[in-house]
Protein backbone atom coordinates (compact mmCIF):
# COMPACT_ATOMS: atom_id res chain seq x y z
CA UNK A 1 0.00 0.00 0.00
CA UNK A 2 1.14 3.49 -0.76
CA UNK A 3 1.37 6.40 1.64
CA UNK A 4 -1.86 7.90 2.96
CA UNK A 5 -3.05 10.88 0.95
CA UNK A 6 -4.38 14.04 2.51
CA UNK A 7 -7.09 16.11 0.85
CA UNK A 8 -6.48 19.75 0.12
CA UNK A 9 -8.14 21.99 2.72
CA UNK A 10 -9.68 24.21 0.01
CA UNK A 11 -11.23 21.15 -1.67
CA UNK A 12 -12.79 20.02 1.61
CA UNK A 13 -14.27 23.50 2.12
CA UNK A 14 -15.78 23.39 -1.36
CA UNK A 15 -17.42 20.05 -0.57
CA UNK A 16 -18.89 21.66 2.57
CA UNK A 17 -20.63 24.35 0.47
CA UNK A 18 -18.03 27.08 0.44
CA UNK A 19 -17.34 28.99 -2.76
CA UNK A 20 -14.55 31.28 -3.88
CA UNK A 21 -15.40 34.84 -2.85
CA UNK A 22 -13.60 37.84 -4.29
CA UNK A 23 -14.11 41.33 -2.86
CA UNK A 24 -12.91 44.48 -4.60
CA UNK A 25 -12.49 47.00 -1.79
CA UNK A 26 -12.07 50.72 -2.39
CA UNK A 27 -10.89 52.72 0.59
CA UNK A 28 -9.71 56.25 1.30
CA UNK A 29 -6.10 56.83 2.17
CA UNK A 30 -5.78 58.12 5.76
CA UNK A 31 -3.43 60.98 4.86
CA UNK A 32 -5.15 61.82 1.53
CA UNK A 33 -8.92 61.29 2.01
CA UNK A 34 -9.72 62.43 -1.54
CA UNK A 35 -7.69 59.54 -3.05
CA UNK A 36 -9.05 56.01 -3.34
CA UNK A 37 -6.90 52.90 -3.12
CA UNK A 38 -7.95 49.47 -4.38
CA UNK A 39 -7.55 46.18 -2.50
CA UNK A 40 -8.52 42.70 -3.73
CA UNK A 41 -9.48 40.13 -1.08
CA UNK A 42 -10.07 36.46 -1.91
CA UNK A 43 -11.12 33.61 0.37
CA UNK A 44 -13.52 30.66 0.53
CA UNK A 45 -16.83 31.77 2.05
CA UNK A 46 -20.52 30.82 2.21
CA UNK A 47 -23.10 32.91 0.33
CA UNK A 48 -25.36 34.80 0.98
CA UNK A 49 -24.27 35.80 4.51
CA UNK A 50 -20.49 35.78 3.83
CA UNK A 51 -19.35 35.33 7.47
CA UNK A 52 -15.63 35.27 6.58
CA UNK A 53 -15.87 38.47 4.51
CA UNK A 54 -17.92 40.21 7.21
CA UNK A 55 -15.33 39.27 9.84
CA UNK A 56 -12.59 40.71 7.63
CA UNK A 57 -14.53 43.95 7.04
CA UNK A 58 -15.18 44.26 10.78
CA UNK A 59 -11.45 43.85 11.39
CA UNK A 60 -10.78 46.52 8.74
CA UNK A 61 -13.18 49.02 10.32
CA UNK A 62 -11.87 48.49 13.86
CA UNK A 63 -8.13 48.06 13.26
CA UNK A 64 -7.12 49.89 10.09
CA UNK A 65 -7.05 53.63 9.47
CA UNK A 66 -8.29 53.79 5.86
CA UNK A 67 -12.10 54.19 5.87
CA UNK A 68 -14.01 51.96 3.45
CA UNK A 69 -15.55 53.62 0.40
CA UNK A 70 -17.17 50.62 -1.32
CA UNK A 71 -17.03 46.83 -1.55
CA UNK A 72 -17.98 44.79 -4.64
CA UNK A 73 -18.41 41.05 -4.11
CA UNK A 74 -18.25 38.15 -6.59
CA UNK A 75 -18.92 34.56 -5.52
CA UNK A 76 -18.68 31.29 -7.41
CA UNK A 77 -19.07 27.70 -6.32
CA UNK A 78 -16.27 25.90 -8.08
CA UNK A 79 -17.68 22.41 -7.50
CA UNK A 80 -21.27 21.87 -8.53
CA UNK A 81 -23.27 18.69 -7.79
CA UNK A 82 -23.23 17.47 -11.40
CA UNK A 83 -19.47 17.92 -11.67
CA UNK A 84 -18.43 15.67 -8.79
CA UNK A 85 -18.21 11.94 -9.51
CA UNK A 86 -16.48 9.25 -7.52
CA UNK A 87 -13.66 7.48 -9.31
CA UNK A 88 -14.31 3.83 -10.00
CA UNK A 89 -10.64 2.89 -9.97
CA UNK A 90 -7.07 4.12 -9.88
CA UNK A 91 -4.32 3.24 -12.33
CA UNK A 92 -0.72 3.88 -11.28
CA UNK A 93 2.07 3.96 -13.85
CA UNK A 94 5.73 3.74 -12.91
Amino acid sequence: MGPARACDEAFIKQLQGYGLTTAHILYCLPDHPSLLQSYIWQEYDVAPKFPVLNAFLTFWRTSLEGPLHSVRVAHAKLIKPAELRLASGEFVLN
